[in-house]
Formats: C-alpha cells, structure tokens, sequence
C-alpha cells in the first residue's frame, strides 16, 4: 500500500483585524529576468532586494547548468557568468519555470547559440514563443523548434546578431525582455514597436544600462537598443514588486484593517489603486516610498485586465475575492490570458456568488465567506483564496502551496505580523 505523503496548507482563521506595516520584498518578475539578464556580462553581477522564492532558486539551477557561479546571502545575490560555455538549458527544470525562457536571449547573443526546452509554469493559458522566435529571426538568427527544444544560432558567418526594426503584434513582456537583451550586443541598432511597458521591462533596461548597454525609450511604446562590444560588472538594487504591494493593499481592504506598505512604487500601482478608490477605499501617499490604505464602505465596480499601463492580470484573482464580497454587481474581463479564472470554483466553494461566461466572470457579492477547503490553481489564485481566508468565517485550509512559494517571499509570515492568525501546516491525509 502506497504510503500517502503529508501534504502542506495554509490554515486561515477568519475575520482577524490587521494593523501595521508590510515591508515589500524585491519584484520577483524584474529578478528573474535580470538574473537573465546577467548572463550578457563577462564578469559579476551583483544584486540586492532578491526576494528569496521558490522561482529564484529554479533559475538559479538553470543558470548553474550553464556554467554560472553564484552566491547568496540575504536578499543579495553574486552572479559571475565568466566562465559561461553551456548552451543547452536543462529540460527538468525549465519545464517547471517559464521565466527560464528568458535566458535565449543573452546566451544567443553573447555565445551565438542557445537550445532551451520550450518553457513550463502557471497553467494560466497559452503563452507561445513565436514573437520571441520571430524577433530573433528578424536580427539574423536561425532558430526552429524540434522535439519541444527552441534551436537558435547564429546563421552563416555572421559572428553577431544584426540590429533589426521590430514590430511586436502584442505588447508581450517576454518578448520585449528577450529582444531587449539580445539587441545589447547586437551589430547596429534595434527597434522594438509596440513594445511592453511594464515597470519590470524599465527595470531590465535600467540594469542592463548600468552595464554600459545604450538603451532608450523602455516604458514606452518604443524601444531603441544600440549594440555595443561588451557590458561590465555592476551593482543593481531590484524594485519592489508591484503585485506583492497591490495584494496587501486587497488584504487591507478586504479585513477592513488600516495598513502601510514599504518601500513600493507608487506611479506602478496607479491602475490598482484607482480601482481601490472607486470602491470606496482611500490610499494616501504618506512619503515616496509609503502608502496608506484607510479602509471603507466597498461598493462595486467593473475590471478589465489590459497591458500596463492598465488594469495587471497578475490583481485579477485577488480583486475578484474583494468583490466577492462587495455588495451589488460587479464584471471581471480577462483579456490577457484564457486560464486564468480557475479560481472562480474555489471562490464559490467558500460561498461566493461568481458566474463565468467565456471570459467574464459575473459576481454578485455577498454578505460572507465561509471558511471551507480550497486548492489553489496558479500562483495568484493561491493568493486571492489567502486574502478570501482572511475575510471568511471561520477556518479555510489552502493546499496547492507549491504555487504561493513560486511567488510570494514569506507572505504568511509578513500577514502574521499584522496580525492574520495563519499558520502553515501538514495534513496526513489530503483534503482533495
């Protein structure tokens, strides 16, 4: 008989008041991409406010395999890709971490060839390669997909990818940041139209800019990289994740608890604090790198996901738990990835009232959550099902943790110190 392995959850007792201030950790989609990032450099790289994830730690592996040394203390991180000669990523781990993907990028240009398995994740719908493939095919490279591994090299005896003008069909953040760091060392210059402008892809252009790459226009729609012949070593300081501050301002609002948050960025979480006013709660600004959520009287309102600057996909699960119990009608519009309102199941499963019709979901908010057993789906699901916890009545143990830890540096720690009453725990026999 097989021997049934304890699983670990989250175990939420509801209806807690929070009080305090949440120190935000370093963006986990600006790390990742700049631990890439490193690899266009000869010599160390040195980064500050790395969030200590599960994610991090995978592409650590994978940059390892490559030949990178790395060391970690803290939050700090020392990556020297001196010794850089391996072009062919590791299949196990990258099909457990999309952001791995990145890496084609600054191995192409920096070495001319890169193999990596197409990239894993969050099962939140199709996230294909082809503008990335399309991009790199424009600057001169050969790349073609056989047995699920993405071959590119250099063609005929160019030694250097070309500069290339490069219209993306969809402002992907993927794309953007591939093309961005092969154009660095890329022969000429580079245009990238249509590009992302997401405060991760300022963050890259910035890090990369420290190195000596000459980059203009990231944050807006387009993007201007002149190559040169090599970058240098540098110390860089991550920006403070965006998405982990939008879900504690939620957590304010959905515990009717007064909060601050620090350090963040305010100008990132315009979107998310805009439709935190709308329903009736107020953020103050207390200094440059404070906020204040005051909760109030929450009224309902409607969502769209978009590119940024508009409304992030990543707050969509966590808004949706707000809204559940919201009182009146509200609509949720996802537009950036098909999967990713798995969470509407759990939700209901605690009491909610949510409808899905294609990529609508149709709440109808209620009085109150009760605390129930739920599974989390992705990585911002399992936090929308925390934040649902914090306001339900009485107990809701979350499996599927897996997910939180790919995302969120010690989130049940910093909610305890505001005074959530969560604990992580074992349970003998699964609950699913």
């Amino acid at each position: 008989m097989l021997k049934v392995q304890p699983q670990p959850v989250l175990q939420i007792s509801g209806k807690a008041s929070l009080t305090g201030e949440v120190q935000i950790s370093g963006a986990k989609n600006s790390a990742l991409v700049i631990m890439a990032g490193a690899l266009l450099c000869s010599q160390s790289c040195y980064l500050s406010n790395v969030p200590n994830l599960v994610d991090i730690d995978r592409l650590s592996q994978v940059l390892r395999a490559l030949g990178v040394k790395i060391s970690k203390k803290g939050d700090n991180l020392e990556l020297n890709c001196q010794d850089l000669s391996q072009y062919d990523a590791p299949y196990e781990i990258v099909s457990q971490l999309r952001a791995s993907f990145f890496i084609i990028g600054p191995l192409l240009t920096r070495l001319g060839i890169a193999r990596i398995p197409l990239p894993g994740g969050c099962a939140i719908g199709a996230r294909p390669v082809d503008l990335h493939v399309r991009g790199l095919k424009a600057m001169g490279a050969e790349v073609f997909i056989e047995h699920g591994i993405v071959h590119a090299q250099l063609k005929g005896n160019h030694k250097k990818l070309q500069g290339a003008r490069i219209y993306l069909d969809y402002p992907s953040v993927g794309a953007t940041e591939t093309l961005m760091m092969a154009a660095t060392l890329a022969e000429g210059e580079t245009i990238i139209e249509n590009a992302a402008q997401e405060p991760e892809v300022v963050d890259l252009a910035n890090f990369c800019r420290a190195m000596g790459a000459q980059i203009k226009g990231a944050g807006t729609p387009t993007i201007a990289i002149t190559g040169v012949e090599r970058l240098h070593a540098v110390e860089y300081t991550i920006i403070p994740d965006r998405i982990e501050a939008g879900t504690f301002l939620v957590a304010g609002a959905i515990t009717q608890s007064e909060i601050s948050l620090y350090p963040v960025i305010p100008e990132h979480l315009r979107a998310v604090n805009a439709k935190l006013r709308t329903m009736g709660v107020q953020i103050i600004k207390e200094d440059t790198q404070r906020l204040r959520l005051i909760p109030g009287v929450l009224k309902p309102t409607d969502i769209e996901t978009l590119p940024y600057p508009g409304f992030p996909t990543d707050m969509q699960a966590q808004f949706m738990a707000l809204l559940s119990v919201t009182q009146g009608n509200s609509v949720v519009t996802e537009t950036v990835f098909e999967n990713r309102l798995a969470h509407v199941a759990e939700l209901n499963r605690m009491g909610a009232n949510i409808r899905v019709k294609g990529h609508y979901a149709l709440i109808s908010g209620v009085s109150q959550l009760s605390g129930a057993p739920v599974m989390a789906t992705d990585l911002r699901a399992s936090a929308a099902l925390v934040l649902a916890g914090l306001a339900a009545e009485g107990t809701t143990i979350m499996q599927g943790l897996h997910h939180l830890d790919r995302g969120y540096d010690d989130l049940e720690g910093k909610l305890r110190k505001l005074g959530a009453n969560i604990q992580r725990t074992t349970l003998e026999t699964p609950l699913f």
